[in-house]
């Protein structure tokens, strides 16, 4: 490792710390000819995501494209930036423990919308008009009901008491 201030390679490690998540191991190292301190990460070399899109074509995926649409889903919403970050972290880390190198779109828009469901129903909405791509107000009327009846079904058996025999 060089020295950013002096370019020599000879250094020590200071500090050694787990980072990111435990995604990264942070080192403090100081420089032996100059003292200069500084900061190096290492990271795991990953091996690259494949998104398989609907029309066949495979691209690398991006992270950057999946935070802009869950933030234009939460758009006007009390959702904070870090609980968004946290969505595509949790969303991302599933992708890279999973065995397989490529990932049907179709299966990342479920992830997403499987996540944002508990955060925010609106933006729950909004990314599933644009993910379910409906065709007409009918359409997305009958996802809206199914919706409200899921939600029914799920707030009795929350409130359904159990009586010992």
């Amino acid at each position: 490792m060089r020295c950013p201030q002096c370019d020599a390679t000879e250094n020590r490690v200071v500090d050694t710390r787990s980072s990111r998540g435990g995604r990264a191991v942070r080192r403090r190292r100081e420089c032996t000819v100059c003292d200069a301190r500084f900061t190096t990460y290492e990271y795991v070399e990953e091996r690259p995501i494949q998104v398989l899109k609907r029309s066949g074509a495979v691209e690398d995926f991006d992270r950057s494209k999946l935070v802009a649409s869950v933030k234009v889903a939460c758009a006007k919403r009390p959702v904070s930036a870090s609980e968004m970050e946290a969505l595509v972290d949790d969303i991302e880390d599933g992708l890279s423990r999973q065995a397989g190198l490529e990932v049907p779109s179709v299966q990342l828009g479920a992830l997403v919308m499987e996540r944002l469901s508990p955060i925010d129903r609106v933006a729950y909405v909004r990314f599933a008009s644009v993910y379910r791509n409906f065709q007409d107000a009918g359409e997305f009327q009958e996802f809206v009901d199914e919706m409200t009846a899921a939600q029914k079904r799920e707030a009795l058996r929350r409130n359904q008491v159990e009586f010992p025999f």
